[in-house]
């Protein structure tokens, strides 16, 4: 007796993982780094204080890898825990 086909002929489909995975950028969510980037930018050339803006986007962009690390969509997860009130507090 065979083993029935897990793969019908005809109803395969190609997946690229491009469309499975989140959009990164340097290990980060997409649009944490880009407002990361732009917040140290706007502080180490708006005012010029060029040590504190580096290290605000080396932290900034070593907790959003983590974070990512830990859950690719922790901000869409917290903005959503932001939207909806706390149900269970007394």
């Amino acid at each position: 007796m065979t083993q029935p086909s897990q793969h019908l002929p005809g109803f395969e489909l190609p997946l690229h993982r491009s469309l499975c995975e989140p959009i990164l950028l340097g290990g980060a969510p997409r649009s944490v780094a880009i407002l990361n980037g732009t917040a140290a930018a706007v502080v180490g050339l708006g005012l010029q204080l060029w040590l504190p803006g580096l290290a605000l986007w080396l932290a900034g962009q070593a907790m959003a890898v983590w974070g990512a690390r830990a859950d690719p969509q922790f901000m869409e997860v917290f903005a959503r825990h932001l939207k909806y009130p706390p149900l269970l507090d007394l």
